[in-house]
């Protein structure tokens, strides 16, 4: 859909503007702006940026932004009336966004649990964080209302711990290591995020599994969720991931991040849960020619 700014919307935040023309929640606008499917006199905008009225708006129709329950493969590790925990394979989008509205993780999970309907988010039902398109691994998944409040407060607080298995170019300067730089939009390029000094904190953990002489394979942990986190927090210390063509430089895979583990309290009864799943097929495939590379 198009339309004008109107005069009495002249300076007002985009993801208010937005709410107010297409009829939505501004959280529903907010996510909009933030998967890339709003334009401002055909530029992508952040929700905080003020418009001004004569400015052409574009946003999708929310009569066809309802989430339609689609047949997708992904292997569930574990499932109680609570809860889901998910290992996605690389390659599955999440949720609808800019480009992709089907096949998505989302909609997969809609039509193999269509009780998700109205627990969390329009077009993510369920769905407690995510993971990029490329990166495979752990998510967990909320099956009813009371269970999502729970987890994402968990999440906010740090009670969920998010171990990923990450390669990175070039050896790293210490076996352990903090990279605390906050993280933005990208104001040269709004598609990507970067460290500046505006953006919101973040912080990346990370600890030196093995070593080769020319990358190295991590396992980092989250303190904060930000987007695209460890892809940018490793590029901005000169240690991009292997095979990110945003932050880095094409590799001999696709981008080597795996959500290899996740510890977090039961959203019911609090009681310990920790999840492992293996690097895959692929990404193992990466290092067996590494240590090859390595014995000559």
């Amino acid at each position: 859909m198009t339309v004008l700014i109107p005069a009495e919307l002249e300076g007002t935040r985009a993801d208010k503007a937005v709410a107010v023309l297409a009829g939505v929640s501004r959280s529903r606008a907010r996510r909009w702006i933030e998967d890339g499917r709003v334009r401002v006199d055909g530029q992508r905008v952040a929700p905080s940026d003020a418009v001004a009225a004569g400015s052409r708006v574009e946003f999708p129709d929310p009569a066809d932004d309802e989430l339609a329950p689609e047949p997708v493969d992904f292997d569930v590790v574990y499932e109680d009336d609570q809860l889901l925990v998910v290992d996605k394979p690389p390659g599955l989008v999440v949720h609808p966004g800019a480009g992709r509205t089907s096949g998505t993780l989302a909609a997969g999970l809609l039509h193999r649990y269509p009780e998700l309907e109205g627990v969390g988010e329009p077009g993510r039902w369920g769905i407690v964080h995510r993971l990029d398109k490329d990166t495979s691994g752990l998510l967990v998944v909320a099956r009813t209302a009371d269970a999502f409040g729970t987890l994402r407060r968990d999440l906010r607080a740090r009670r969920i711990r998010r171990r990923y298995l990450a390669l990175v170019t070039g050896t790293m300067p210490a076996r352990r290591g903090t990279i605390d730089a906050p993280l933005g939009r990208d104001p040269s390029r709004p598609t990507r995020r970067a460290v500046v000094p505006d953006g919101k904190p973040a912080v990346t953990h990370y600890r030196v599994v093995e070593e080769w002489p020319d990358v190295s394979l991590l396992e980092v942990e989250l303190e904060t969720g930000r987007t695209h986190q460890i892809r940018v927090h490793l590029a901005a210390i000169g240690h991009p991931l292997v095979g990110d063509t945003v932050y880095g430089r094409p590799g001999p895979t696709r981008i080597f991040l795996h959500a290899s583990g996740i510890e977090l309290p039961h959203p019911a009864d609090r009681r310990p849960l920790t999840f492992e799943s293996p690097l895959p097929a692929d990404l193992r495939s990466v290092l067996h020619a590494k240590n090859q590379d390595a014995n000559r």
